[in-house]
């Protein structure tokens, strides 16, 4: 018979960064070189196991599922085997999520232009190819360094760019923003580090 690996260990389901990613642990135990091969089921197709062509006998210990999952208002789950030559591991089963309710989000990354009397602020969002098709937007604080008063400027759409008239501005200024995304209720990104720009009249 074939020989027995030590099952992976602490197997997650996890959203980080848009992404929806199955960690797991190497059992204890676990031989030099030992691989893993990942695969998925969603509530739509139960029992109908679904291979992960980039994640067979890989050596990392997570494997990302967002472009896989057939649809992202349906519950999925995953499961990982360990295997080395012919001996495999039992398979061992996440808990189930669903991208629409379980995604994490991650701040978007600010693109800042200077012009003469005003401010061009375009976002972009790590967001894996697939669901670049879903609504997210952005919500963006715009403030004198030093200053608890910010200027908020809420539910951008993703693609949709920002102009903040400076005329009146000098000195210091700061730009920092967060993704959003309607879900069930609207879900958030931290925001951004802040991005600060020194706003001078030109004669």
């Amino acid at each position: 018979g074939q020989g027995k690996l030590p099952a992976p260990q602490n197997v997650t389901l996890l959203s980080k960064d848009f992404d929806m990613i199955l960690t797991w642990a190497p059992g204890a135990g676990s031989p030099p070189g030992v691989r893993y091969t990942v695969r998925y089921e969603s509530l739509q197709h139960l029992n109908k196991w679904k291979k992960v062509p980039h994640c067979k006998a890989i050596q990392s210990t997570s494997c990302k599922l967002t472009c896989e999952l057939p649809t992202y208002f349906v519950k999925a789950r995953a499961q990982v085997k360990a295997v080395l030559g012919s001996s495999r591991s039992p398979w061992v089963e996440s808990q189930f999520k669903e991208y629409y309710l379980d995604v994490e989000l991650a701040p978007p990354v600010l693109n800042v232009t200077l012009k003469d009397n005003s401010i061009h602020v375009e976002a972009s969002f790590p967001l894996p190819p697939c669901v670049e098709t879903l609504v997210w937007m952005y919500d963006l604080n715009f403030w004198e360094a030093g200053s608890e008063e910010k200027k908020q400027y809420e539910k951008i759409l993703r693609k949709q760019a920002v102009t903040i008239d400076t005329t009146a501005l000098r000195g210091n200024y700061c730009l920092s923003a967060r993704s959003s995304f309607q879900g069930i209720g609207f879900k958030y990104s931290h925001f951004s580090q802040p991005l600060c720009v020194l706003l001078t009249h030109r004669g």
